[in-house]
């Protein structure tokens, strides 16, 4: 490629010039969008040379954007006191269980391993096996696939949404957002985060349902806006805060 830039260059304004120039396009386009597309897997390769040795925590989750009439539910943590997008940890199967052993990973040791965490996606690894550990989970088998299960736990289960109008749901794949690797001082340990980010797209009935919790008063749920997710739960003039954590950020 940088052969035709140079020649259409050296002969500009000529015939030669602008197929070296075309042929150039032709090629540079394709290739800068395969490396756009291919950037996350790029920098984790690259964390795997450089943290190679190191330990890396790493958590996989997925979330939901619920969103009506300009604001979004979030449920109230069950771990901390804030609130949060539906959604957690993905679990791993046992066919997932043979892979992670193969590559060295350890349990998470930041949340207590019970049986409602086990087998969630939160485990350490050595940084050379990081896009190891990416490609696999990328390719979705051994894992969960699927972000049913924490809707329905977080708002089926506690009656937050009645059972008989949510007997299914239907939601768009959004996109994902591995965050940047860094220091986590509550894990005393370089920290990965990847998060796969669901829409849910209710029936007519189903939304009519999520419409009729607007005037709840429980405080397992609410329906916040975009400025307070932003802030945080802190708005300008009120005179106490209600705590939503950082990465409720993520379904914006």
């Amino acid at each position: 490629m940088i052969a035709l830039l140079v020649l259409g260059f050296s002969f500009q304004n000529t015939t030669f010039g602008d197929l070296s120039v075309g042929a150039f396009l032709a090629l540079a386009v394709p290739t800068g969008l395969a490396v756009y597309a291919s950037r996350t897997n790029m920098r984790l390769y690259w964390y795997s040379l450089r943290y190679r040795k190191r330990t890396i925590r790493i958590s996989a989750a997925y979330l939901f954007r619920i969103k009506l009439d300009g604001k979004y539910l979030l449920v109230r943590g069950s771990r901390f006191p804030h609130y949060q997008p539906v959604g957690g940890v993905f679990k791993f199967s046992d066919q997932g269980q043979n892979f992670l052993a193969s590559i060295g990973a350890l349990d998470d040791d930041l949340v207590a391993i019970d049986e409602r965490s086990k087998s969630d996606l939160r485990i350490r690894i050595l940084g050379m096996h990081l896009s190891k550990f990416y490609a696999w989970f990328d390719d979705r088998r051994g894992r969960e696939d699927s972000p049913w299960r924490e809707f329905y736990e977080e708002l089926v289960v506690t009656s937050v949404l009645p059972s008989e109008k949510f007997p299914y749901i239907l939601h768009d794949y959004q996109g994902r957002i591995v965050d940047r690797i860094r220091f986590s001082p509550r894990a005393s340990s370089l920290e990965v985060l990847i998060t796969d980010v669901y829409e849910l797209l209710p029936n007519s009935e189903q939304e009519q349902a999520l419409r009729n919790t607007f005037s709840s008063n429980d405080e397992a749920f609410g329906w916040f806006t975009r400025d307070a997710i932003e802030r945080r739960g802190a708005l300008p003039g009120a005179t106490s805060a209600t705590p939503i954590a950082e990465h409720a950020q993520k379904i914006l």
